[in-house]
């Protein structure tokens, strides 16, 4: 399936601390109703450097939305309705690894998804799905991420696995100490289904997680707390929104990773027997292969 939209449209997901997106002109607030239900907040769209970008706050503003009740399905799906074809999530985690220190940036490229409450899929209900997750981030963005980074001097660490907790609680110490046995790096509550869905929609998908603590595993400093998190992370925002303004002119118009095909023969259904209501409402998602 061809692409339409060849303009790059940037969609930044901004986590616990990254509220706002500065040097966006011509900026509209955009409140859409999906099939899902509503996302999380008005999406804020402008143009960064000539190029369409779509911001929203992943809790809310306020922070008001705890990783447990985030509408998943409602705010990736805005996105695409707003034509979005690229999505940076930016996300605060534990580190699980001493090198990982707080105040660094990891770009993984690997998820373990051990949420419970959460629905990961836009599909059902007449329409079986199963596309690919054994690579779940975009190479190409997440690449200009992690490059962009580094020509900037922040340190960064390219690669590596984030487990995904249902939370809100933090990690009990025997959990972070098995997590650490599973060899992940880092460790977040927000980043899953979201991934998954990014993929369903044909978005690409890429994480600037942004370290703020050890968990509860390093005997060298005290267990993780708000107040810890919330100062790393005011450090660390600054640095997210330097990499944002510098790899939004880096990215190319048109899509050369598979992320753009991502559904391409994934269906099982047989075209007959998919409900007109579920053709209806997955139209921005599905409307290019299944009429």
């Amino acid at each position: 399936m061809e692409e339409h939209n060849k303009e790059a449209v940037i969609g930044i997901i901004g986590g616990s601390g990254l509220y706002s997106i500065e040097g966006l002109k011509g900026i509209q607030e955009k409140r859409i109703t999906t099939p899902f239900g509503e996302p999380s907040d008005a999406y804020i769209m402008g143009e960064l450097d000539g190029t369409t970008v779509v911001f929203l706050p992943r809790h809310g503003r306020g922070h008001r939305i705890s990783p447990s009740e985030i509408n998943f399905r409602a705010n990736i799906f805005g996105m695409k309705m707003l034509g979005v074809n690229r999505l940076i999530s930016v996300s605060a985690v534990g580190s699980m690894k001493e090198q990982i220190k707080p105040g660094h940036i990891v770009v993984p490229d690997q998820f373990i998804d051990l949420t419970k409450r959460r629905i990961s899929t836009f599909f059902g209900n007449g329409l079986v799905s199963h596309v690919s997750m054994a690579d779940p981030v975009c190479p190409v963005l997440s690449e200009k991420l992690s490059t962009t980074g580094k020509d900037l001097g922040i340190p960064m660490h390219k690669g590596g696995t984030y487990i995904c907790i249902e939370g809100p609680q933090f990690s009990s110490r025997a959990e972070s100490h098995l997590y650490r046995q599973w060899g992940v790096d880092i460790i977040g509550m927000t980043n899953m289904p979201e991934a998954k869905l990014a993929r369903e929609a044909e978005i690409c998908y890429a994480t600037l997680a942004l370290a703020t603590d050890y968990d509860c595993w390093y005997q060298g400093m005290k267990d993780v707390g708000v107040e810890d998190v919330v100062k790393i992370m005011s450090e660390n925002v600054v640095n997210a929104k330097k990499i944002i303004g510098a790899v939004v002119p880096r990215i190319e118009k048109e899509r050369e990773c598979s992320c753009a095909h991502a559904l391409k023969d994934s269906f099982l259904t047989a075209a007959e027997a998919i409900p007109q209501q579920i053709k209806s409402d997955l139209k921005p998602i599905i409307g290019g292969y299944l009429k």
